[in-house]
């Protein structure tokens, strides 16, 4: 997608008069996201201590202690919640229609996929509502959330409200009549060939009050639902991602309406979604329609981001490597499908692989597994087998990857106490607040608490103690791990070489 291009369609500035079409001087500027003030992290209620700890001297914090225990790297794939690769189902253009195969057999070949840990669905508004008050799922929606089931994945989901690549609109047929649209023109740059192109009035009250009707049936029956990784933010435009890029201004007929618009539409989004992550598009506001605004909403919401590419705009890029350490971030972009003229070989390294280890570079806590516009199982299972290296080192690093580096011990007035050097072998922060705590064999009791959301980040050392009751062993007791997110909890299994239990708990035992 050549986004950098300047529109020079002849004659646009004619056609586009008299329908409210305005180019914003007022637009909320971009700014560097480093040492920017979002607000506070999340909140904690349970804060471990997480030091000063000192072994030496009469100030010690940590009398004598010594280490018992130490843990190794795992090379493995690591499942958790917040991470992870993601297999895409359905794009713009539906999901995957392969000759000999039933759709059912197509998305089953799609989350067998090894790497894959999410199921992604992207539909349009009318796909799954046909009239007012209730939603209807399609068929590739249902066999989705089976076979993440099945195949003890999760599912990712985007609705879109505006689409360039299928005919007619994205908004449901009850509601094409009641709601005006805006003709954007034809472009060669996006979408389907000839199609013309119209937005609707977002802001009109007609799309407003059926707008809010979608994203409350929705999220009644998947806010916080047990399979539901993430729901990406309904923005304006094109793939709902802020923007009729090639189409210079937007629809509404001021800058002030449009922000206004934004911000409503979020909002809705943010009080409703109160269990579930939204991930934002980090889209630059080519549009101006105040996607810096909805941007800094988001941090301050403890809200997720995503891109749409990692080639293209400095923003994009600026935003995901400076983001807070609590906040998490996918990075979409398509991939070859081991065809010879998809792999764009430059200097013995495909276009595909490229994009993997710039994904790296940003930090993120999920990827695509996508053939754009051609889904395909097979497609993705042929490029593996053809390049697996940067694939599997991907799957093996993304996100956060946990484990207590080192354990110590130290007595105090008959308390045992013990220290855990966290670390994080992954690319990312920890997407919330990991959450620590040992059971003994029989899960008879429980001890520990928080840390502070974010840690411990990748390449560094986060220390915090638990203290045991008195006259409690530490040996054979089992260290737990869990995810915070927006109130909501999830296991977390450690990231470590050494044998874990099938809960994914560490048993404490000297090593050392």
């Amino acid at each position: 997608m050549k986004r950098r291009s300047i529109l020079k369609a002849t004659g646009l500035i004619g056609l586009m008069s008299g329908i409210g079409w305005k180019t914003s001087i007022a637009r909320i500027p971009p700014h560097n996201w480093s040492n920017y003030d979002f607000g506070a992290p999340p909140k904690i209620n349970d804060r471990l201590y997480q030091g000063p700890f000192s072994a030496y001297g009469p100030d010690a914090t940590a009398p004598g202690a010594e280490v018992i225990m130490a843990t190794t790297p795992s090379n493995l794939a690591v499942p958790n919640y917040g991470m992870g690769m993601v297999t895409y189902i359905c794009d713009e253009v539906g999901p995957p229609k392969i000759d000999g195969e039933t759709l059912k057999e197509s998305i089953e070949k799609l989350a067998q996929f090894p790497l894959g840990n999410v199921l992604y669905l992207r539909v349009d508004w009318r796909d799954i509502q046909k009239q007012p008050g209730r939603l209807d799922f399609p068929d590739h929606w249902k066999i989705t959330f089976d076979m993440a089931q099945k195949y003890k994945k999760r599912v990712g989901l985007r609705i879109q409200l505006m689409s360039p690549v299928i005919e007619g609109h994205s908004v449901p047929d009850f509601l094409i009549d009641k709601i005006p649209f805006v003709k954007l023109g034809n472009t060669k740059e996006i979408g389907l060939p000839n199609k013309v192109h119209y937005a609707p009035r977002y802001d009109h009250p007609e799309f407003i009050a059926a707008f809010k009707e979608l994203d409350n049936l929705l999220s009644q029956e998947y806010n916080g639902h047990n399979l539901v990784e993430f729901i990406d933010t309904y923005m304006y435009g094109f793939w709902g991602e802020g923007h009729t890029w090639p189409f210079e201004g937007n629809i509404f007929p001021d800058y002030q309406t449009a922000e206004k618009t934004s911000i409503l539409l979020f909002e809705h989004q943010a009080k409703n979604w109160d269990k579930t992550p939204l991930l934002t598009n980090t889209q630059p506001d080519y549009s101006h329609v105040g996607n810096s605004e909805v941007l800094d909403r988001t941090i301050r919401t403890y809200n997720w981001l995503r891109t749409d590419t990692i080639f293209i705009e400095n923003e994009q890029i600026e935003a995901l490597s400076n983001r807070p350490p609590w906040i998490g971030a996918l990075v979409e972009n398509g991939i070859s499908n081991g065809s010879a003229n998809s792999l764009r070989l430059n200097e013995g390294i495909t276009h595909s692989d490229s994009i993997i280890y710039h994904a790296k570079d940003v930090g993120a806590n999920y990827f695509s597994l996508w053939n754009w516009h051609q889904i395909s199982a097979d497609g993705l299972m042929s490029y593996y087998q053809q390049f697996p290296d940067a694939l599997n080192d991907l799957s093996t690093s993304i996100g956060y990857r946990v484990r207590p580096s080192w354990i110590w011990i130290y007595e105090s007035e008959g308390y045992q106490n013990l220290i855990f050097g966290l670390t994080n072998d992954g690319i990312s922060a920890v997407p919330g607040a990991l959450r620590i705590f040992l059971k003994d064999e029989k899960n008879n009791a429980q001890w520990g608490g928080s840390i502070d959301p974010g840690y411990p980040l990748p390449g560094k050392v986060r220390q915090v103690q638990i203290t045991l009751p008195k006259d409690t062993g530490w040996e054979r007791l089992r260290l737990f791990a869990e995810l915070e997110v927006k109130n909501k909890r999830y296991p977390v299994t450690w990231a470590c070489s050494q044998k874990l239990n099938s809960d994914g708990s560490l048993t404490l035992q000297r090593n050392i």
